[in-house]
């Protein structure tokens, strides 16, 4: 086991940049994931009109994916500039992009109105989007493993995982607000776009937060080394082609380690709006409730499994288990779906967003250890949005597809197992290094022990 020399960098401070990176990333993922709500309530019909149902939906969840097409060269833009220039740089600029672009496709005129140029901006800013959201999680995640103290790094690390699901739960809750008080032809004309304006509520809060934010004690500690220490360190050398020279095996360990994990997030926050709604019959409010009260579990979920991987000694173990729980449970999940009834729903959601918890809680922390120092941004990355393009961003249309094609939810209960079954064997190939120092580079160097520094600024 490799274990941290370097003094706790914990403090009662901690739990302050704790609460500032939470709530930053929220409001980063709340702009990414209310698109998912509103291609699946309202987005077909008012950029792509069509006379089957199903194709504007089809249209709408592949303009969702084109998102997830933009966030690796979000994470490789992100990675090399938080390697070289530090963590907190690429959080910032993330976040502004992310909310121009978010308030963007609140003003964006439909397809009634501008014809073939509304699908088009949509395309655009929904891959700004994805570019600021791949550039975020990478310094999210260091900023809470790099600066929390070692006995504790896998349950800081958890907490990033919760902006994701704080969002997606906020998303749910924003617009099942706006069903509950407009009417369907309110909803449709202009109520939809008032989440999307909250984006310049991430350009001026999150800025604010942000910027508040020192830099990681081990980003400092390798900025602050000589010159000779530093070119040992590898700080002289290209990250990106450093990380991918060295450490493809690893990235490409990463990315099979988020499949399942992000297709599942996604069939469960998105897709099962649809099928819910369409194919079993439920209200639009009903499976909103459903979705959203299964989901906001996590948030206690996510940092227990978190912690629990500091008490076992290991995150890749409590990650296997939850792969192979999610392949069992991918039948029962539909099986409860398909009867329509709220309480099975909610019960078929709540598992599955539990066992979610097993894989997505710990995975900051197990990427954060993946990686040394000099290359970790670039490396966890790459790896977290690689996958997310193939997984997260393809299974809303996947699973749309499969249920076309077949007319029958088994479909989709074989798509997450086949998730499963190829992040399973990712996973049970990484060589864990629990608890790893941090601050060892990739040329074996320690960068030093940083000088004492408060964890926030100002």
């Amino acid at each position: 086991m490799d274990t941290q020399t370097h003094p706790d960098t914990g403090s009662p401070r901690m739990g302050r940049l704790a609460t500032a990176a939470v709530f930053a990333t929220t409001l980063e993922w709340f702009d990414f994931l209310i698109y998912a709500t509103a291609a699946a309530l309202v987005l077909g019909p008012q950029f792509f009109p069509s006379s089957n149902p199903v194709a504007g939906t089809l249209a709408s969840f592949a303009t969702f994916a084109v998102g997830f097409v933009a966030r690796p060269l979000g994470g490789i833009i992100a990675g090399h500039a938080g390697d070289r220039y530090g963590r907190k740089p690429p959080l910032v600029v993330a976040m502004l992009v992310m909310g121009l672009a978010t308030f963007s496709i609140g003003v964006l005129p439909g397809y009634a109105s501008i014809g073939i140029w509304a699908p088009v901006l949509l395309v655009v800013a929904r891959l700004v989007q994805g570019l600021g959201v791949g550039a975020q999680w990478g310094g999210a995640a260091l900023l809470l493993t790099e600066h929390a103290p070692v006995e504790r790094r896998g349950f800081y690390g958890s907490l990033v995982q919760t902006g994701a699901v704080l969002g997606a739960v906020a998303g749910n809750l924003f617009f099942l607000i706006l069903t509950a008080t407009l009417s369907d032809e309110q909803f449709t004309s202009w109520g939809w776009r008032v989440p999307f304006l909250s984006g310049l509520v991430l350009v001026l809060i999150g800025l604010y937060v942000q910027m508040r934010i020192e830099d990681t004690p081990v980003f400092k500690a390798l900025s602050a080394s000589s010159a000779a220490a530093r070119r040992d360190a590898g700080l002289s050398k290209a990250p990106l082609l450093q990380a991918v020279r060295r450490y493809w095996k690893e990235i490409l360990q990463a990315t099979g380690a988020f499949f399942v994990v992000n297709a599942t997030f996604y069939i469960l926050i998105s897709g099962v709006l649809d099928y819910a709604t369409k194919t079993v019959g439920m209200s639009r409010t009903s499976i909103l409730l459903c979705v959203m009260g299964a989901g906001l579990t996590q948030v206690i979920t996510m940092p227990f499994f978190g912690a629990l991987t500091d008490r076992m000694g290991s995150r890749k173990k409590l990650y296997l288990m939850g792969t192979v729980a999610m392949a069992i449970w991918a039948f029962p999940l539909f099986w409860l779906i398909d009867s329509g009834s709220v309480p099975l729903v909610f019960l078929a959601l709540l598992v599955g967003f539990t066992i979610h918890a097993t894989m997505y809680g710990p995975q900051a922390t197990l990427y954060s250890e993946m990686f040394p120092a000099d290359v970790r941004y670039s490396g966890a990355s790459l790896g977290y949005q690689f996958a997310s393009v193939f997984a997260g961003g393809l299974a809303p249309f996947v699973m749309t597809a499969l249920l076309a094609a077949t007319g029958a939810s088994w479909s989709v209960s074989l798509y997450i197992i086949g998730t499963a079954a190829l992040t399973f064997v990712a996973v049970i190939t990484i060589h864990e290094r629990f608890r790893r120092d941090l601050y060892e580079t990739s040329d074996g160097v320690d960068a030093g022990t940083p000088a004492p520094a408060s964890t926030t600024a100002g």
